[in-house]
């Protein structure tokens, strides 16, 4: 049993993970860039099943994210149901056939030629599951009052971040699909008044006949700056 100690009147326990020597901490380090390096935004999805447990690891995993005052102030909605992807896609299609249309400049647009997107989203019916990450702005006490929550933006970003890997980690793969504005989606899954659609990953394994474009990374000296 861990030690247990108050301070200001608060429980804690002594802080337990594992931490490794010089050598096997700079493998572990390569090994899981290597492994997350690998990971790729995909857009053609199979429709073969992925068991609820794993969503659930996945999003278990998610909710171990950091956030401000432990607020954690997010829900992640997923969702198998056939008729509620196909009222998902058809609300993001006509929103996104606005974006492109309308909204999105042409500087935009061409960036995202080398995708070969458009608001065409068939991906959101034949991928198994959806979660829809959603942010609360506020917490409901039990007498519908507000409570309030800190850091929303950052903390759920950090969430979806942690998300993203636990999907990859188990050998299935996502899109960060943000059809704005985004509240047809809240209204879709009758999400309560403090809630607000945050992200839309389509999850699933990938299709057969699946492509990503052939992109390189940033280099570590254009991601970074070191002060020694």
């Amino acid at each position: 049993m861990k030690k247990e100690i108050l301070i200001n009147g608060f429980t804690h326990i002594a802080y337990g993970a594992e931490s490794y020597e010089a050598a096997e901490m700079l493998d572990r380090s390569r090994e899981f860039y290597r492994f997350m390096d690998k990971r790729r935004s995909v857009r053609e999805f199979s429709d073969k099943p992925v068991a609820k447990e794993v969503i659930e690891n996945i999003i278990r995993t998610a909710g171990t994210a950091p956030s401000g005052a432990h607020k954690q102030p997010w829900t992640f909605c997923a969702v198998s149901s056939a008729e509620l992807k196909a009222k998902i896609r058809e609300a993001a299609e006509k929103e996104e056939k606005e974006n492109y249309e309308n909204r999105m400049s042409e500087r935009w647009k061409e960036d995202l030629k080398i995708f070969g997107t458009d608001e065409n989203k068939a991906f959101l019916e034949t991928a198994p599951w959806l979660i829809v990450v959603c942010k609360k702005a506020y917490d409901l006490g039990p007498d519908g009052e507000k409570q309030n929550n800190y850091y929303v933006n950052e903390s759920v970003g950090i969430a979806c971040g942690m998300l993203i890997a636990a999907i990859h980690n188990a050998g299935l793969v996502t899109l960060t699909h943000t059809p704005s504005p985004m509240n047809f989606l809240t209204e879709v899954l009758e999400r309560p008044k403090n809630e607000r659609a945050f992200l839309l990953l389509p999850v699933g394994y990938p299709s057969k006949e699946a492509y990503v474009p052939k992109m390189g990374r940033k280099g570590l000296g254009e991601i970074s700056e070191f002060y020694e």
